[in-house]
C-alpha cells in the first residue's frame, strides 16, 4: 500500500509498523483493570493518543485498499460526501474552532462519535466476513478496529472520570441504519454502502485523533505545544 522508491524503504516502513502495532497492544489501557485504573492522566493521553493514530492508520489503509479493488470507476466519492450517520453531531471543522469548544465538551463528544461506531463496526466486521471476495488483510484490520475502539472508549472514559468526574455520560448518540444497504443483493449499492461507511469510518477517526492531541495539549501541557 505505499509507494516507495525501493524495497529497503518498504522494509524500514513495514518493521516501524509492527513495531507501532506491538508497542499499542503492549499499552492496556488500564493494566490493574478498569475497575482499579491507577495511570497517570498524562499516561492515559499518551496511550489514548497512540490508540487513536493506530486506529485512523488502520481505518485508512482499510478505505484506500478497498478504493482500488472495487470502487475504481464508480463515481462512489462524489454520492458519499457530507452521508456520514455521525454528520448529525456538530463536531468542529478546524482547529480554531475545536480551541473554542471547553474540554468536557470535546471529550464528551469524542464520545459520543465513539459510541455512534460500536453497531457499524460490528456489522462491518460481520459482513466483511461474509464476502467471499474480501481479502484476508481486510477481515483483520475490521476486527483490530473494531476491538480498539472499544479501548479506545475505555480509555476516554477514563480520561473525563479524572478530569470532569462530575460530568454524566452523554446521552446523545447518532444512530447507524445502513445494515440494509451492506446486505443488498445489487453489487452496485452493497459496494457502495461498504465504500461509504469506510470513508465516514476515516473521516471520523482523523477528527478523533485530531481532538485527542489537541485536547492532550490542552490538558497536559497547558497549550505550550
Amino acid at each position: 500500500y505505499y509507494n516507495t522508491g525501493s524495497s529497503g524503504t518498504l522494509l524500514l516502513l513495514v518493521v516501524w509498523n509492527l513495531l507501532f502495532c506491538q508497542n499499542v497492544h503492549s499499552l492496556p489501557i488500564c493494566p490493574s483493570g478498569a475497575a482499579n485504573c491507577q495511570v497517570s492522566l498524562r499516561d492515559l493521553f499518551d496511550r489514548v493518543v497512540m490508540l487513536s493514530h493506530y486506529i485512523h492508520s488502520l481505518s485508512s489503509e482499510m478505505f484506500i485498499d478497498f478504493d482500488k479493488r472495487y470502487a475504481q470507476g464508480r463515481g462512489f466519492i462524489a454520492k458519499a460526501i457530507n452521508s456520514c450517520h455521525t454528520s448529525s453531531l456538530a463536531t468542529p471543522e478546524d482547529k480554531e474552532q475545536a480551541q473554542q469548544i471547553p474540554p468536557e465538551i470535546l471529550l464528551k463528544l469524542i464520545l459520543s462519535m465513539l459510541y455512534a461506531w460500536n453497531d457499524p463496526l460490528y456489522q462491518l466486521v460481520t459482513e466483511v466476513g461474509g464476502m467471499q471476495e474480501a481479502p484476508d488483510a481486510m477481515l483483520s484490520r475490521a476486527k483490530e478496529i473494531e476491538i480498539q475502539n472499544r479501548r479506545l472508549l475505555e480509555g476516554i472514559e477514563k480520561i473525563v472520570g479524572q478530569v470532569h468526574p462530575g460530568v454524566k455520560e452523554n446521552d446523545v448518540f447518532s444512530v447507524w441504519s445502513q445494515l440494509p444497504s451492506l446486505q443488498a443483493a445489487d453489487e452496485d449499492s452493497r459496494l457502495f454502502a461498504f465504500y461509504n461507511l469506510l470513508h465516514c469510518l476515516r473521516r471520523d477517526s482523523h477528527k478523533v485523533d485530531n481532538y485527542l492531541k489537541l485536547l492532550k495539549c490542552r490538558i497536559i501541557y497547558d497549550n505550550n505545544c
